[in-house]
């Protein structure tokens, strides 16, 4: 562990070196999704931004307990004291249970993070399973003074803490000018300030999730999870809190609002956000109406796309834009990071054809080194990519025939690509990046089979039936049988 990497520190708005808690060992913590939708390229970026930050954690050595969590709750997803919880409408609405839209959603997030070569979390934690400490977690805050009860709700109480603690010092928000910029909202008088927030909510007679406390029938609010799920996982004081840029305010600045009421500290060492995704220059989601769902991408099935993507392109686009910077999406940005990402696959398989000659007949720079340079550096991905360009050119070369390099070198150039293109970017090579077409007609190949065992089924013909299910299992496939139809995937 010789590298001094460098993470942003939002709330010293500059770089330091990266130093953990304990002695080879990393806790960290990233604000999971809300389950009651498909996911889309925001989430994805997330999701991929964390990924690298776990797997590059891992190959210097260190022992890392990476927690996401499931907010799966059903109150809102930016705000539980107004408005009906998105899960619960989700599922008045289907006539299913919550956790069923929970399941459901949570599944098809698994699925798109094993497409996208995200790797699993250490522990994923659903806010749901958490309740008692979650309420454990309200009446130290209310011990210290920082909270109060009001008809059968829990607010924090914000203004009184910010008498004896910077409300804002993550965000770099003044307090005045909150409260002045802060709209009414239905309830507001329940509260003391308008920007109090909900610790413990009062369920109303409608509300389906709900659980006993000593406050009465209720659910906890939205920025309580982490507090509490980050605490009993990694400790009252762990090394690294990730989430979207998006999450900054006002979620994160509860979360230490939270903690420091309850433990008397600060809770987390290292805040890191990625930014957001763009369309013309406006935020990519769900309350924008404007978002892409990853299962959209892979099918190509959106008007702003022209046919399915790789989710080897998907990362690859992401990874191309430091994760602190805004990246914009286009279809055409799509298309060019696919023939990038082809570019750097065939130099890769070229590696292993090359013929080392006795001498190289050029200088080749120490294109590892200074690719871990610019990991250090605050995770600096694009300028990583930069350098396998740089030594593809190298390799191209010498595979025309142009040049000579040495077994040394090839060794080296090969250890480049092995490091940082399949390990810590996490570029899965195996799986069709080139989407399109190929993917249209793998699609189509699998519902035409779908299609001539339907039939086999209407007309009994169970044997034809049996044989295609078991000989598509024997590929790799799973098929299921439901009550609406069948539906398959790739083990």
């Amino acid at each position: 562990m010789d590298h001094n990497l460098s993470l942003y520190n939002s709330l010293a708005r500059m770089k330091q070196p990266f130093v953990p808690l304990h002695e080879g060992h990393v806790g960290m913590y990233v604000c999971g999704p809300t389950v009651y939708g498909d996911a889309h390229l925001g989430h994805a970026r997330a999701a991929i931004t964390f990924d690298t930050l776990f797997r590059y954690l891992r190959h210097l050595g260190y022992k890392v307990r990476y927690v996401r969590n499931i907010t799966d709750v059903g109150h809102l997803e930016h705000d539980a004291d107004e408005g009906e919880d998105k899960i619960q409408k989700k599922a008045r609405l289907e006539q299913l249970e919550p956790m069923e839209v929970v399941q459901f959603y949570l599944n098809r997030y698994h699925d798109d993070m094993k497409r996208l070569n995200v790797l699993p979390p250490s522990i994923e934690p659903h806010a749901s399973g958490h309740i008692i400490e979650q309420i454990e977690y309200i009446k130290k805050i209310l011990e210290a003074g920082y909270a109060y009860e009001s008809n059968g709700s829990v607010y924090f109480d914000v203004p009184k803490y910010n008498r004896d603690h910077p409300y804002g010092k993550l965000s770099g928000r003044n307090i005045e000018d909150l409260i002045s910029a802060t709209r009414s909202l239905d309830g507001q008088d329940e509260k003391h300030s308008p920007l109090d927030f909900a610790l413990w909510k009062k369920a109303s007679p409608e509300h389906i999730m709900h659980w006993p406390s000593p406050w009465g029938e209720g659910f906890p609010g939205w920025h309580l999870e982490c507090s509490t799920m980050g605490e009993k996982y990694l400790g009252s004081t762990f090394d690294i809190h990730g989430g979207g840029l998006d999450l900054l305010f006002p979620h994160h600045e509860c979360e230490i609002a939270q903690s420091v009421a309850a433990q008397g500290h600060d809770a987390v060492k290292y805040w890191v956000h990625n930014n957001m995704i763009t369309i013309e220059g406006k935020k990519m989601g769900k309350s924008y109406n404007n978002f892409i769902t990853l299962e959209q991408f892979f099918s190509g099935e959106h008007p702003l796309l022209g046919g399915p993507v790789s989710p080897m392109v998907i990362r690859f686009f992401i990874l191309q834009a430091h994760y602190r910077s805004t990246l914009d999406f286009s279809y055409e940005s799509l298309q060019a990071s696919e023939k990038a990402l082809q570019k750097l696959i065939e130099t890769y398989k070229r590696l292993s054809g090359l013929q080392p000659a006795e001498k190289s007949s050029i200088e080749v720079a120490d294109y590892k080194k200074l690719a871990y340079e610019a990991m250090d550096d605050d995770m600096n991905t694009p300028i990583v990519i930069s350098y396998l360009f740089d030594a593809s050119k190298i390799i191209n070369s010498a595979s025309a025939g142009e040049i000579q390099l040495s077994k040394d070198d090839i060794d080296k150039l090969k250890e480049l690509f092995d490091i940082f293109f399949i390990e810590l970017l996490g570029m899965n090579i195996g799986t069709d990046i080139e989407g399109g077409n190929s993917a249209k007609a793998y699609e189509g190949a699998v519902d035409l089979l779908m299609e001539i065992r339907k039939n086999a089924k209407a007309q009994k013909d169970w044997a034809t039936s049996d044989l295609i299910r078991d000989k598509l299992n024997d590929l790799g496939f799973d098929i299921k049988d439901t009550k609406t139809g069948v539906e398959w995937s790739v083990k």
